[in-house]
């Protein structure tokens, strides 16, 4: 209820700027009003979501494989297959959204943790991508805090703060005509100091707010957790999710990788590297890695093939991650 009062209250101003518009259409004073009204309502909009600046789409035709698997763990999981899948050369991450006016669901991979896995755990990777879909409540929640640290940085943060260029223009007009600097350094510090007072006596109780919907949406973080889980396990079982959350704490398996592609290694050779870790048992050494009924070791040497033009250009930039 809270997080749908911040959502009514920045709709508030959206109506506010298009009433005050329509009721003096022929007014400059309304449409100036009404347009800083209709301003502040869209810089408070909750996001629409959209794709990383550095993330390439793939063609559904050039990568099949890819499509496929992600849409058969997509209907074990219970989401949306996506319309559209894209990879980031750098990001470790792979997260699964709807983006855009249209809420078109996206799925993107991070092809550094994708390239370090086998089939098996390909799958859970996505699998816990689509678990981590946030359901309405919390989508609503979210972008209610979001609204919530933008009122916090316009009222309260750096804006407040004089403009650098400001500055300089106060430094030359200081050499040029001192009394003009006077007259306006008067006029721009009282009107600094009733838009602080402003910020301060809106700010303090939407920091109220804010502290309070962030408390609630921590009590639910447990059970949200849960529901992440419960979805996860659709498509994978518990020790394979326990694997690569263990995986992914532990970390490490980037630097492996950095140096062998610092020692100029082929992107098959990284891979035939990769894969030969998760053959060792405690029993013995498997014929192939570890492969899922949703991912064989066929097909996701398939999807390695699609994607190694990718691969060879991460690589590349493997060294920039830390």
């Amino acid at each position: 209820m809270i997080a749908l009062l911040v959502h009514l209250l920045t709709l508030a101003f959206v109506a506010l700027g298009a009433w005050i518009i329509v009721r003096e259409p022929g007014s400059t004073l309304s449409w100036i009003f009404g347009a800083a009204s209709l301003a502040v309502g869209w810089v408070l909009r909750p996001g629409l979501g959209r794709l990383p600046a550095d993330a390439e789409v793939l063609d559904r035709v050039s990568a099949a494989e890819v499509y496929e698997v992600a849409d058969r763990v997509a209907d074990r999981v219970g989401v949306r297959r996506p319309k559209k899948i894209a990879v980031r050369d750098l990001s470790v991450l792979t997260r699964y959204d709807h983006v855009g006016v249209l809420r078109v669901p996206v799925l993107v991979i991070g092809l550094p943790l994708w390239l370090a896995l086998p089939p098996t755990q390909r799958v859970t990777l996505l699998a816990t991508a689509y678990a981590r879909l946030p359901a309405g409540d919390e989508r609503v929640v979210s972008e209610a805090l979001a609204t919530l640290d933008s009122w916090q940085d316009g009222l309260l943060g750096s804006g407040a703060a004089p403009l650098a260029a400001r500055r300089d223009a106060e430094d030359s007009i200081a050499v040029s005509s001192p009394m003009a600097l006077y007259a306006m350094d008067t006029t721009y510090n009282v009107t600094g100091f009733i838009g602080r007072l402003f910020g301060r006596v809106l700010g303090g109780p939407l920091l109220l707010v804010r502290y309070a919907l962030t408390r609630l949406a921590r009590s639910g973080e447990v059970r949200v957790a849960a529901r992440h889980r419960g979805l996860a396990l659709r498509a994978v079982s518990e020790a394979e999710l326990a694997e690569l959350e263990a995986l992914e704490a532990r970390g490490g398996y980037v630097a492996p990788m950095q140096a062998a592609a610092l020692r100029g290694e082929s992107v098959s050779a990284i891979r035939r590297t990769v894969l030969a870790k998760f053959q060792l048992t405690a029993d013995g050494v498997l014929p192939d890695a570890p492969q899922s009924e949703l991912l064989g070791t066929a097909q996701s040497g398939r999807i390695d093939e699609e994607l190694s033009a990718h691969y060879t250009r991460a690589i590349r930039g493997f060294g920039l991650i830390s």
